[in-house]
């Protein structure tokens, strides 16, 4: 859920770009803040007022006060979303950060017991390929035995985009090329240049709305969990917080998994490190 390139709701161009005070950024940096635990920087404000300029022209709004106010007056909460949305989209690929896929086949070869559920969450997935790409390593090394994925995003937009399964496909260039084969679909004609997941894989990948910046839904427990390229959005606190509900669904001898990016220097010490930006849940804590 970083800061990246998002696509925005088609509506005619706008004849005089509205600006945004420094008091409206400010605004919509605690709106941020509070609805996704996000830390938006001075630097940001352009990509803010960029971000939402069509949607000030969708309500027919004259400044972005008047929009705040429309947020915060309690009664637009699919505007809310679609600000959300807006603020908090993630550009990723298929096996981003490969070694963190050669620690699950290993952690499936030598950790899971055989028979049992293996549960994983994919807690920052964007649009999905993270998702999948721990769907294709466990489809490989676990065959028919019991196996979830789940995947959870704060934006409905992109989640929408990860069941759809549909992606361009430039995002593959990490992918193994024998996955590529075997669980995608080329596109041809209209279609070529993208790829579709395989149907018997998208079954098998939940999707749904969780909110990490608040109490956490009953998702079950799992043996690994990512969350990846999102703590570097959040301030000390925020990162405290969420990481300690997040590990708290982590069973014991579990893998969290972060971005290379990304430190838990001072935010935890409920696990310990395996290497970088890979950490276990000891039984004993």
């Amino acid at each position: 859920m970083n800061m990246a390139s998002h696509e925005q709701l088609a509506a005619p161009a706008m004849q005089q770009p509205i600006a945004i005070s420094d008091q409206e950024f400010v605004q919509f940096q605690r709106f941020i803040h509070d609805a996704a635990g996000i830390s938006l920087s001075a630097a940001k404000k352009a990509l803010v007022s960029g971000r939402l300029a069509r949607r000030l022209q969708h309500c027919q709004l004259h400044s972005y006060g008047d929009y705040f106010r429309l947020l915060a007056s309690g009664h637009a909460a699919a505007e809310v979303q679609a600000a959300i949305d807006l603020l908090t989209t993630n550009e990723t690929y298929f096996f981003r950060e490969p070694k963190h896929f050669d620690m699950l086949r290993e952690y499936v070869r030598t950790v899971h017991q055989p028979g049992q559920m293996l549960r994983v969450w994919s807690a920052a997935s964007s649009s999905g390929e993270e998702a999948y790409s721990i769907a294709m390593v466990l489809a490989d090394c676990l065959h028919e035995a019991p196996w979830e994925v789940v995947g959870s995003d704060i934006s409905m937009r992109v989640l929408e985009r990860a069941r759809l399964g549909h992606y361009p496909l430039e995002r593959t260039t990490h992918m193994p090329p024998a996955y590529l084969k075997r669980f995608c679909l080329k596109g041809t004609g209209q279609q070529q240049g993208t790829l579709l997941i395989d149907r018997r894989l998208r079954q098998r990948v939940c999707f749904m709305q969780v909110n990490l910046n608040v109490p956490l839904p009953a998702l079950g427990a799992f043996d690994l969990i990512f969350l990846r390229n999102v703590m570097i959005y959040f301030d000390a606190r925020t990162k405290q917080q969420v990481v300690a509900r997040v590990i708290g669904l982590l069973k014991p001898h579990g893998r969290f998994v972060i971005g290379h990016a990304e430190s838990l220097h001072g935010v935890t010490d409920l696990v310990r490190a395996l290497g970088p930006s890979i950490y276990s849940r000891d039984a004993a804590m």
